[in-house]
């Protein structure tokens, strides 16, 4: 039974960066799987966000003459499936429709939506439901998706290249290239994965960054940006109109130059961290990940808070410590549980995950 629902795990995947606010879901049919010669009969996962789902895709992958086989067969799927009409009609409908057998399943839905009614109404309409397997795996594929609904708020990662001596940039704050070529390529892929990506004001002033995906083929996320008093410089990258940018500010009342796909989210003084109102916003606009890539002291924000899921860290051999960058910039300090350790080119690669003990969970 693991291995296909292993299976639909892996088709899965094949959705990410393209489905979201929806979660990646893969489907994987089975006639027979308990008999001496199981076969798979179907497959699907959802590709896009806006079109079919995976139990559909599954089911339209059946050949016309293995059709009568579905009230013998099992529906191994990643999530539970949806129960409202949304951009799609309803998976359970369909389920249903097709008399499949019986329907097995990583993972609750958490979007209230669904949340149960799902699996209702196909136990309702006689189906066998099992769910529970291989569900920490389930949880780990749509963690954004599950953060969403669960703690109001993106999934954050934290993202930044230290030197071998644990530097992060040169004094004053001025960029140095401290990662390697296939590094920074990975980066691009990363950022096509997610909803957003975050810079501070500094980074943003001194980097000018273009925060796109020009490295990788795929969607480029929403910009966002911190700028408290509007002090940044109308002609950054940031503000060229090319994708959507959003940017933070505390400047109440003061006009604002209208600038193309730039939108601009005001904060009031004084009604608490900016990092409060900035993800309840990010929540409202549906968006599910944030990849913050700096600077320093933005990175040190979501630290302190808690408010962080993974921490990914490239560290290059390279030193900045002595010599002429005798006022570099202190990368922030590792914490979590370490997820994974790889080499990417010259580069080591370091993932930490957030322990739920460090979690504020509530913002």
């Amino acid at each position: 039974m693991n291995q296909f629902m292993r299976r639909a795990l892996e088709l899965a995947t094949l959705g990410r960066g393209y489905v979201s606010p929806n979660p990646m879901v893969g489907c994987v049919i089975v006639h027979d799987p308990e008999g001496t010669e199981p076969r798979i009969i179907g497959e699907g996962w959802h590709q896009r966000y806006g079109e079919a789902h995976a139990e559909r895709n599954a089911i339209a992958s059946v050949r016309p003459e293995d059709l009568p086989l579905l009230p013998q067969s099992t529906a191994y799927v990643t999530l539970e499936p949806c129960s409202h009409y949304g951009k799609q009609p309803p998976c359970a409908d369909l389920l249903i429709e097709k008399q499949i057998g019986c329907v097995v399943c990583c993972n609750d839905d958490p979007n209230p939506l669904v949340s149960g009614q799902g699996f209702a109404k196909l136990r309702a309409a006689g189906i066998t439901v099992e769910t529970g397997f291989l569900s920490e795996i389930g949880r780990e594929l749509n963690a954004r998706f599950f953060t969403f609904f669960e703690q109001s708020r993106p999934y954050i990662m934290l993202k930044w290249a230290e030197t071998s001596d644990g530097f992060i940039g040169a004094e004053g704050g001025q960029p140095v290239k401290i990662s390697g070529d296939l590094a920074n390529r990975l980066v691009h892929r990363w950022r096509s994965e997610e909803d957003a990506i975050m810079v501070g004001t500094n980074t943003a002033r001194m980097d000018n960054p273009r925060l796109n995906t020009r490295l990788w083929p795929g969607k480029n996320p929403t910009r966002i940006v911190i700028d408290k008093n509007l002090s940044l410089p109308a002609d950054l990258n940031l503000f060229d109109g090319t994708q959507s940018t959003i940017v933070y500010h505390e400047s109440e009342g003061e006009i604002v130059e209208e600038r193309p796909n730039v939108i601009h989210s005001i904060t009031p003084r004084n009604a608490g961290p900016i990092l409060i109102h900035l993800l309840n916003d990010l929540h409202e606009r549906k968006i599910q990940s944030v990849l913050v890539e700096g600077g320093a002291k933005l990175l040190q924000s979501f630290i302190e808070a808690g408010l962080w899921d993974e921490m990914r860290v490239f560290r290059s051999r390279m030193m900045l410590g002595k010599g002429r960058f005798a006022g570099a910039i202190k990368a922030p300090a590792v914490q979590g549980s370490l997820s994974s350790r790889e080499m990417i080119g010259e580069d080591e690669l370091t993932i930490y995950k957030n322990s739920p003990e460090n979690e504020s969970g509530a913002i």
